[in-house]
């Protein structure tokens, strides 16, 4: 069973464009809700989830209807690939149905859990990209390319 989300942050936002999109999408039910993406507290957003079942796809508009933070995104997510629900995103390319909105998904929360790791490094008061790969000052050439950049006189412009 397809099953729409809508969110809108304010009641002066119009969802009537994420509601058309989600029923040409197929969607037999629509759950719509108008609250800030920042609230924890979605009332219907947890009665969406407490009525999905295996094999369900919950369909959004775009992926910043549905999450909080990258984070709580990828872990709603997870959840519902743990329950067998799918998610497709009419506007990003997640579509947990194919391999390829899987490897998206995947990807994405690669990329969460690296900036939580690297957010922690900076709460820790070390260097968030490792000494190694830093280099300044003048770059160092081999002693054959330094004298054909010499030659060529792209040193002294």
């Amino acid at each position: 069973m397809k099953l729409g989300y809508a969110r809108v942050s304010t009641r002066d936002q119009n969802p009537d464009l994420q509601i058309d999109q989600l029923r040409q999408a197929g969607c037999e039910q629509i759950f719509q809700e108008t609250v800030s993406g920042a609230s924890a507290e979605r009332p219907v957003l947890n009665s969406l989830l407490k009525q999905v079942r295996a094999g369900d796809v919950i369909v959004i508009w775009k992926l910043d209807r549905l999450g909080r933070s990258l984070r709580h995104l990828v872990d709603l997510v997870s959840t519902l690939m743990e329950k067998g629900v799918d998610l497709k995103s009419l506007q990003d390319p997640i579509d947990t149905t194919r391999s390829q909105g899987r490897f998206v998904f995947n990807l994405f929360a690669t990329l969460a859990e690296y900036a939580e790791c690297g957010l922690m490094r900076s709460r820790a008061g070390k260097v968030d990209v490792p000494q190694a790969f830093c280099r300044r000052g003048t770059p160092h050439y081999p002693a054959p390319q330094r004298a054909a950049i010499s030659a060529s006189g792209a040193l002294n412009q």
